[in-house]
């Protein structure tokens, strides 16, 4: 790489202000009602009130992904464009801004479809939601690297970040289930919800906005180059720090997304209580309210490469007590669902500093590029999740139904429902170990600090 690639060193590196970092932090509020509700709900809100089989309705769910794969790093590179053409990101942060209506648009299925239409409607809805997504997403996780800030001042401004991100999974978590219905949701309960946290969702993104401009008044970098773009992708294709830490991100986004989806199905027909899934989301979420600082004073102790080791080992032993299910006694099993949730904090806000630690390193033109090719990792995660929990559920005859409906299910649907809770997330989370061991960059990065 040749001089004219790499960035300087900055001469100081600021100290973020809490007022700045709270509006920025905003931003992710309403990005946390897009990765929560969907991931939570939509699958079984397809095959349990649409009448979608489960393998259509994982393949409704994961197609729209595929396209992420290239519309994400797309969105990153027009990012970069904007960067170098305006000074920074804010037309495609405001185009982001229009998520919420896809988001009110996924759930107001017209009452006549079930079946294949109704998930052909799901699926081009969250087409659209997705590249809006990204258009927000991704220049909004550019910013820590177009930064003037070090290695232990990124990590607390996505500490900042994971405590209102958890806000908004903890507070969509528990209201959605609760607008949409309840133990008696119908259509019209899923269009009033989406409806509902689609006016949150908005205000939060654009709080998000205002945050961003104050940063980067507070703390511009003036050293970082205005150019990127394809370049930054090859660049970002080719890292071999970039790629373990992409690629064990994937890992784990996918392990978290099939627990989500994997809720509903667990509480209903394993725990024999569909009321139990706002307090298994409560257990799984709730914990990164408390511990977050912990894993930010651990990060600091240890660095964020051995720190997040642990994480990932906490979340593949939780969901293996899961995988024994009613025996182990509801409290054990909600205790297992908190180690999760421990262990999700950890996952949330360690890769997501170390990002903008290799974009550093990597004396990158093209942090946009970088941070889509990420989101497009975590989408990508956020489809397979759903769709592997799903194929379980048809590989064990898992009969669909529409609302009202309680057909028998038979037993190893049931058994489906429960291994595919506990050890398919068990063993994604072993490779997403194996994978996180070959990136080498943490001690070097704390050091240039």
């Amino acid at each position: 790489m040749t001089g004219l690639d790499r960035r300087p060193p900055a001469a100081t590196d600021a100290t973020l202000p809490r007022g700045p970092l709270a509006g920025f932090a905003a931003g992710s509020l309403g990005m946390g009602i897009w990765v929560t509700v969907p991931g939570l709900l939509l699958l079984y809100f397809l095959t349990d009130v649409l009448a979608v089989g489960p393998w259509l309705a994982g393949l409704a769910l994961l197609l729209p992904k595929i396209a992420d794969v290239l519309l994400h790093p797309w969105v990153g590179h027009r990012a970069d464009v904007e960067q170098a053409r305006r000074g920074d990101r804010r037309r495609l942060l405001l185009l982001g801004c229009a998520l919420p209506v896809a988001f009110a648009a996924l759930f107001a299925v017209p009452g006549g479809l079930t079946g294949a239409p109704a998930a052909a409607w799901v699926a081009v809805a969250f087409v659209a939601g997705n590249l809006l997504f990204a258009a927000y997403q991704v220049p909004y996780l550019a910013t820590p690297a177009d930064l003037r800030i070090g290695y232990d001042e990124r990590t607390r401004l996505m500490a900042f970040r994971m405590v209102v991100l958890t806000l908004g999974i903890l507070a969509s978590g528990l209201l959605a289930p609760l607008l949409s219905g309840g133990d008696a949701a119908t259509r019209g309960g899923y269009q009033r919800m989406g409806v509902v946290l689609a006016v949150g969702m908005l205000a939060a993104m654009l709080v998000g906005v205002a945050g961003i401009a104050r940063l980067r008044g507070v703390a511009s970098d003036s050293t970082a180059p205005s150019h990127g773009g394809w370049r930054a992708l090859r660049t970002a294709l080719r890292d071999k720090q970039f790629r373990p830490l992409v690629a064990a991100y994937l890992a784990m986004s996918t392990t978290t997304h099939l627990v989500l989806a994997g809720v509903p199905y667990y509480a209903e027909y394993e725990l024999r209580a569909p009321a139990l899934t706002t307090v298994l989301v409560a257990a799984f979420v709730a914990p990164a309210l408390l511990v977050t600082p912990a894993w930010l004073a651990l990060a600091r102790r240890i660095g964020k490469q051995r720190a997040l080791l642990g994480a990932q080992g906490a979340f593949a032993a939780g969901s293996l007590v899961l995988a024994v299910g009613r025996p182990a006694g509801l409290p054990v099993l909600v205790g297992a669902v908190a180690v999760l949730g421990v262990a999700f904090a950890g996952m949330q806000l360690l890769p997501f500093s170390m990002l903008p630690d290799v974009i550093r390193a990597a004396g990158t033109t093209g942090a946009g590029t970088y941070t889509g090719v990420w989101t497009a990792t975590e989408a990508t995660g956020a489809a397979l999740g759903p769709y592997a929990y799903a194929l379980c559920l048809a590989a064990g005859g898992f009969v669909a139904s529409t609302a009202g409906e309680s057909p028998a299910q038979p037993d190893a649907a049931l058994a489906a429902v429960r291994y595919g809770f506990g050890l398919l997330p068990a063993a994604a989370m072993l490779a997403a170990v194996l994978l996180q061991r070959r990136y080498t960059l943490d001690a070097t990065a704390r050091a240039a600090t």
